[in-house]
């Protein structure tokens, strides 16, 4: 799959024309509120020079998303969190473990959880993630960061053509997906145990094509806690009552369970749109259908769920004819 339809998966997804109600941009967090919430991390940087700034609301989540294919860094992150608000509509989301706050930080909660499967293996981490340090030293790992800013102890991102085919483990931030370094960095981990991570992560069964093992993203705790935080500029303080980690294993009869169970809401959504469709021009309506788009947006993701679904049964039927193969190859050697 070529880079650039990455993001058209994921504004396939993303296609609702639910409006937008709030879009936050803080500090650390990005916000976008509609029906659901949706994050992404701020860009580094600051501008006092935003052209649509007070302009947003009331557009669609469709609308904002595809700002996602910018790489002008505040639109790429309202389109980011636009998405992520579109997408934590689909339910259900995957069976998975919801972290609880940890002795090393709420926000390296995520790497406690991993921690008995690191030790003795080589560790690449993509982001920085404020106390990693100290963890990594307490706990004897060998671990390296790669940050586009780098820090006194971090390697620059460019070494990862270097670093990522050599690691065991690859722990990727997902604000990658918005400065669009993500395909290429999921391709050079395809060797790794690949942990996609942060609040940012899009809840994606395909996410399973681009070789990532692990989704560990956001479950929200308290809403109005979360948006607090976001607006006083907080960082990891996101992680103390605002949002919790989900941790979630992407192994293919997962993948496939998860994009089953989003196909039948799916189909269940879009018959209930059919039928309000027909009850409307029964009613004697002319006018085009005033919830078409949204039941465009609806066939435009079971499209891509069932595209979805085929692949990894695709995958299964091969794995085990390999298999049955295999298995009769050495029967009739003996």
């Amino acid at each position: 799959m070529k880079p650039a339809e990455f993001y058209d998966l994921l504004l396939d997804y993303a296609a609702s024309p639910e409006p937008v109600r709030e879009v936050v941009i803080g500090l650390v967090w990005s916000y976008c509120r509609a029906e659901s919430i949706g994050l992404a991390m701020s860009p580094g940087g600051q501008t006092r020079t935003l052209p649509w700034a007070g302009t947003l609301r009331g557009k669609t989540l469709a609308e904002l998303a595809g700002w996602l294919r910018d790489f002008e860094p505040y639109r790429a992150t309202v389109g980011m969190a636009a998405a992520n608000a579109a997408i934590n509509r689909l339910q259900p989301k995957p069976d998975g473990v919801l972290l609880q706050p940890g002795a090393a930080g709420s926000n390296l909660v995520v790497f406690e959880h991993f921690l008995p499967q690191l030790r003795d293996h080589q560790v690449v981490v993509v982001g920085r993630y404020p106390g990693l340090d100290e963890f990594a030293a307490t706990h004897g790992l060998r671990l390296t960061v790669l940050e586009r800013q780098p820090g006194p102890n971090d390697m620059p991102d460019t070494a990862c053509e270097y670093l990522l085919p050599e690691a065991e483990w690859v722990f990727l931030t997902a604000g990658s997906i918005t400065n669009k370094t993500f395909p290429r960095l999921a391709e050079l981990s395809r060797n790794a145990i690949t942990v996609l991570m942060g609040p940012t992560t899009p809840w994606l069964p395909e996410l399973y094509h681009f070789g990532i093992d692990y989704l560990a993203g956001m479950e929200i705790a308290d809403a109005e806690q979360l948006r607090a935080v976001v607006c006083e500029g907080g960082g990891v303080r996101l992680f103390d009552g605002g949002v919790r980690y989900r941790v979630a294993a992407l192994t293919r009869p997962a993948a496939q369970d998860w994009s089953r169970s989003l196909i039948a809401g799916t189909v269940r959504e879009k018959e209930t749109l059919l039928q309000a469709m027909a009850d409307w021009y029964n009613r004697g309506h002319t006018a085009r259908y005033p919830d078409y788009g949204q039941l465009d947006g609806v066939n435009r993701r079971l499209s891509r769920l069932d595209s979805c679904f085929k692949r990894l049964w695709d995958e299964n039927s091969d794995a085990l004819e390999t298999k049955a193969y295999s298995a009769t190859h050495r029967k009739r050697e003996r």
